[in-house]
């Protein structure tokens, strides 16, 4: 309901500038154009609401907003594709940025731009086929491929290093599906993976990067470095603002530093989400909480316990009822237990059952295996 509303909210001020959905909405603040990654808003919202709730109606209702919005990026990169001027927030509070300019990120913003260029495209196109908008469909699907292109072009070797050799920059391409081919997509994740490890697992992201990094290594088998980033407890890291008490998250990523400081920034919130966005991964990975078809009329459990946590629960209201999910470790074995709602389905899959699919039905399901087979 809540986020729903903001999206009538932002529709106003967006056709108030032309397409161009503002930086902050209800807009009060003005002197920002078209920015990547805030913007991208009118698409990305609506999509994951679908995804959440399976309620076609958001996607029907913001549709000229979305494809507003994409045609405003389309008419910035003009013929060659590339998002390539212009002032962007960027991968915004890279931890590596200086105090007074936090734009300054390691990732080259207009890498950064046209990535989020082709994401909300491709938005766009699965929207409208899902809406049997079959033309206009085919029109974005088109666009995503001149956009990918372009990409591939300025910012990667055939090898699949990119331009920017930033965490941020290869979470995009990988997330985003912006690399033509395997041998680019493997070398990407080994560069990821090198970059988690020369860092000491200290956060190198900043709010474009950071709710990706853990997931992207996930998904191409460094789950074990993705823990070792999330149990990090020296700063840069999620945990490190809890060692300080803190019971919520922080802007900046030293927004109390370790002699008990305060940065002299003009710009910090003890109470900021952004980068607290790993909590979505921890519900969807770690836990194995996810959806498996918009709505969680399928339910998809593919936990991924890893070092450093002994159990890791999560529960979630669906449209069908109470889901939950999660797993513990008791002496030698590991528990995994899994609450359908009714109506629904799930797809099981787990490691100690050799990643094999199990099917099952509505109601309360446990598996128990050894650790030591």
């Amino acid at each position: 309901g809540l986020l729903s509303s903001w999206l009538r909210d932002l529709i106003c001020d967006q056709m108030d500038q032309g397409g161009v959905v503002p930086v902050v909405v209800p807009n009060m603040i003005e002197k920002f154009g078209a920015n990547a990654g805030w913007g991208d808003a009118a698409t990305v919202v609506p999509w994951v609401l679908y995804q959440r709730f399976g309620d076609k109606r958001i996607l029907e209702r913001q549709y000229e907003s979305m494809r507003a919005w994409v045609e405003v990026l389309a008419n910035l990169a003009g013929e060659n594709f590339l998002w390539d001027h212009g002032f962007q927030f960027g991968d915004w509070l890279d931890p590596s940025a200086p105090q007074d300019n936090p734009a300054a990120a390691k990732t080259d913003p207009y890498l950064l731009a046209t990535a989020y260029f082709a994401h909300s495209t491709d938005i766009l196109a699965r929207t409208a086929a899902l809406l049997g908008k079959t033309e206009e469909a085919a029109h974005y699907n088109e666009l995503v491929q001149h956009i990918r292109s372009a990409f591939s072009r300025e910012y990667v070797t055939p090898a699949g290093r990119l331009m920017s050799d930033a965490a941020t920059a290869y979470c995009l391409a990988l997330s985003f599906n912006l690399l033509s081919t395997v041998k680019q997509r493997v070398n990407a994740v080994k560069q990821l993976a090198r970059i988690v490890r020369e860092n000491d697992y200290h956060i190198s992201t900043g709010f474009i990067g950071t709710p990706l990094v853990c997931d992207t290594l996930c998904e191409h088998g460094y789950c074990e470095d993705a823990y070792k980033l999330l149990m990090q407890t020296s700063i840069p890291s999620w945990l490190y603002p809890v060692t300080r008490g803190a019971t919520t998250i922080w802007e900046r990523w030293d927004a109390i530093r370790p002699d008990g400081s305060i940065p002299k920034s003009g710009m910090l919130s003890f109470n900021h989400y952004a980068l607290g966005a790993v909590v979505d991964w921890l519900h969807r990975t770690v836990a194995g909480l996810a959806p498996g078809e918009p709505g969680y009329r399928k339910i998809r459990f593919h936990p991924m316990p890893g070092p450093g946590l002994s159990h890791a629960s999560a529960r979630h209201k669906t449209p069908y009822g109470m889901a939950e999910a999660g797993w513990r470790i008791e002496k030698d074995q590991i528990h995994y237990q899994l609450t359908v709602p009714p109506n629904t389905c799930a797809d099981v899959r787990l490691r100690e059952a050799h990643f094999k699919i199990i099917k099952v039905g509505s109601g309360e399901h446990t598996w128990i295996y050894s650790l030591n087979s």
